[in-house]
């Protein structure tokens, strides 16, 4: 047992292998068969290339990398290997190289077929681009006819592909410096990946017009390329990324927003056994949920009512309709079987089973799907004495295709997943840049009315893209998957301050964040899946991000502080003041050690907490650990990797 990897992660399977390449003043990082974080100079211009594979209900497999051969000379450097895919389907098989040239160039190309005949919802060359230094900036689209169009990167995130038949891409990440993506093999097209809140605009091969999933026949050849070129004044070399990060403090801004979590069906009888520690958490609220799709829907609401009791907590409560009848029946026999239960709920979302599924671009909408209007009508006329929420109970790409009218609301709400395409550390963690992006669209949709967010884990309650979610026995890091690891370790107590960093800053009411116990507890309990170390450790009681949720819950309704990190992608920041105190928390989101310089800091005494891989034991085993620190002086402070740190400063 690698008990330091089970500290961080949650897991002991090693984290992928990173190689820096360069070419001249090119960079890129090569890992599980991609290049990522491709760079001129100190400009990010393409945030990854890499072949993928994925199967018939949207998941992305790691693939098996053999015979891996890298070269590097003054010239640039060339990479080639073979990767193996397997899915439930069977398995699919590619020869890939990257070569690239320091005078500007770095040309992908693949090759590959399955071993017998193969449904897959995607398979080949994708493209991402960062956010920083493209959204909202000039870019030239060469079609597949051979017409040429100027166009502006969308800075609200948009439901459709803002760009089709794309054979070719211009845009510039760095003054005096052309960039040119030009794919061979297929028809490409580009989507706002931050409807997922992944940090990045995506282009990609098959149009989503087309039928999916689709099959390629035993032996059917799939061959594609993508050539990189930039042009123009390039940099000698490359930047390299290192040193302190600052973070500044400023003025007090708007309020911190309320906490809660959220109860599945399957989990009352568990959450109501650790119902102290929920209550001592001081959550505001928990959302729970109930499918009148299943047999015995009716039962988990006594338990609902016992766990508001018990925590103190208000009750948000989830129905989801199955749209058989009209909306007035089905949800009246909610609300007659929740009054059954003496559950008191103090709000309510109500959404039909159809919308629980996504329908992409051009896919049209089942019918008979009850209306906005007639849902919301029937949920206020059961409900008379709770608000009623609308929006989705899935993620935001749908409430971005499917967008509610104003003033129909007491408040708008949707969820986020961090593992809907990607699902290895970094691209996780890059999720946090695209939740602020999410809350400003989200704003633009819905005006004034009040906004909640959540629930939201890094793993996925459900699977709005396919028949179910992943797969996860091993506990490793895979996409649309149920069980994420990292959940339980530090990297879940650092995700998730980044997290409700941003929700903060957004000024939402409320968020709705992990769950009392299962795949997303703040609670330790025996489950299905296996937990290394706390399943062999006596006296563990709680996950890192317990702490992250209890102490910002005792924050509700204080002053928000600004706070600016100079470096979002390696630390998070997120404060407020409440009486005389200044609370500053801060997380690394990095595998390594980094050192904070803070700026900005109120005079008083001052005390800090740190959750790191040294505290780890301590903190699993006392749920009030974060409530104390030690005794600090100075204006730095060294956190060690996905380590969160609390300093209050009284004076």
């Amino acid at each position: 047992m690698n008990t330091q990897a089970i500290k961080l992660f949650g897991t002991d399977e090693p984290a992928p292998t990173q190689r820096l390449l360069t070419a001249g003043p090119i960079t890129a990082t090569l890992e599980d068969g991609q290049l990522r974080w491709i760079r001129i100079g100190d400009a990010e211009a393409v945030r990854a290339i890499g072949f993928l594979v994925r199967d018939r209900n949207w998941s992305t497999p790691t693939p098996e990398v053999s015979d891996l051969t890298v070269k590097v000379t003054r010239g640039g450097f060339k990479v080639a290997f073979d990767a193996l895919w397997r899915t439930a389907d069977g398995t699919f098989s590619a020869r890939l190289s990257y070569t690239a040239k320091a005078s500007g160039t770095l040309t992908c190309e693949a090759v590959g077929a399955p071993a017998q005949d193969f449904q897959t919802c995607r398979t080949g060359f994708v493209i991402l681009h960062p956010l920083k230094g493209f959204v909202g900036k000039p870019v030239t689209i060469e079609h597949a006819d051979g017409s040429i169009a100027t166009s502006t990167v969308p800075e609200e995130i948009v439901p459709d592909q803002p760009f089709l038949l794309v054979r070719a891409m211009t845009h510039s990440p760095l003054r005096g410096v052309k960039a040119e993506l030009r794919m061979e093999g297929d028809t490409w097209e580009t989507e706002d990946h931050r409807n997922w809140t992944d940090a990045s605009f995506k282009t990609y091969s098959r149009p989503l017009s087309l039928p999916y999933p689709y099959p390629i026949a035993k032996g059917e050849e799939v061959r594609q390329s993508v050539t990189l070129t930039f042009t123009g004044k390039l940099p000698k070399a490359p930047a390299q990324e290192s040193g302190p990060v600052t973070v500044k403090l400023g003025e007090a801004s708007g309020k911190m927003p309320r906490i809660g979590v959220s109860v599945l069906p399957e989990d009352t009888r568990a959450a109501v056994r650790v119902a102290p520690l929920v209550k001592a958490a001081g959550v505001q609220h928990i959302n729970c949920r109930i499918d009148m799709r299943d047999r015995g829907w009716e039962k988990p609401l006594a338990d609902y009512a016992r766990l508001a009791t018990e925590t103190g907590a208000e009750v948000v409560l989830e129905i989801i309709i199955p749209g058989d009848h009209t909306p007035a029946k089905e949800i009246g026999a909610a609300g007659k079987a929740v009054r059954a239960a003496r559950l008191k709920p103090a709000a309510v979302v109500v959404t039909p089973a159809a919308d629980l599924k996504s329908y992409p671009p051009g896919t049209p909408h089942p019918d008979g799907i009850p209306t906005w209007e007639a849902v919301a009508s029937a949920t206020r006329r059961t409900f008379r004495s709770a608000r009623i929420g609308g929006g989705m109970l899935s993620n935001f790409t749908e409430l971005n295709r499917k967008r509610p009218p104003n003033k129909l609301f007491d408040f708008i709400t949707h969820r986020t997943s961090a593992t809907v395409h990607a699902a290895d550390d970094r691209s996780v963690m890059e999720t946090l840049e695209a939740v602020g992006q999410v809350i400003h669209s989200t704003r633009a949709i819905i005006g004034k009315t009040p906004y909640r967010i959540g629930p939201s884990h890094i793993g996925n309650s459900f699977n709005p893209y396919g028949a179910a979610v992943s797969d996860n026995p091993n506990g490793g890091r895979v996409t649309m998957a149920r069980v994420d690891p990292r959940h339980r370790g530090l990297f879940g107590a650092a995700w998730h301050l980044g997290y409700l960093g941003e929700v903060a800053d957004g000024g939402l009411e409320a968020a709705t964040m992990a769950s009392p116990v299962g795949e997303f507890g703040i609670a330790y309990a025996k489950q299905k899946h296996v937990q290394p170390w706390f399943d062999t450790t006596r006296g563990a009681k709680v996950y890192p991000v317990y702490h992250v949720i209890r102490g910002i819950a005792g924050a509700a309704g204080a002053r928000h502080v600004e706070a600016i990190s100079a470096d979002t992608d390696r630390v998070r920041v997120l404060a407020w003041k409440k009486g005389k105190t200044t609370h500053v928390w801060l997380a690394s989101l990095r595998d390594e050690s980094v050192d904070v310089k803070l700026r900005g800091l109120p005079k008083g005494k001052a005390t800090l907490m740190l959750l790191d891989a040294d505290s780890f034991e301590a903190a699993a085993r006392d749920p009030s650990f974060g409530d104390v620190g030690e005794p600090f002086k100075g204006s730095s402070v060294t956190l060690g990797p996905f380590a969160v740190a609390r300093l209050d400063i009284t004076g």
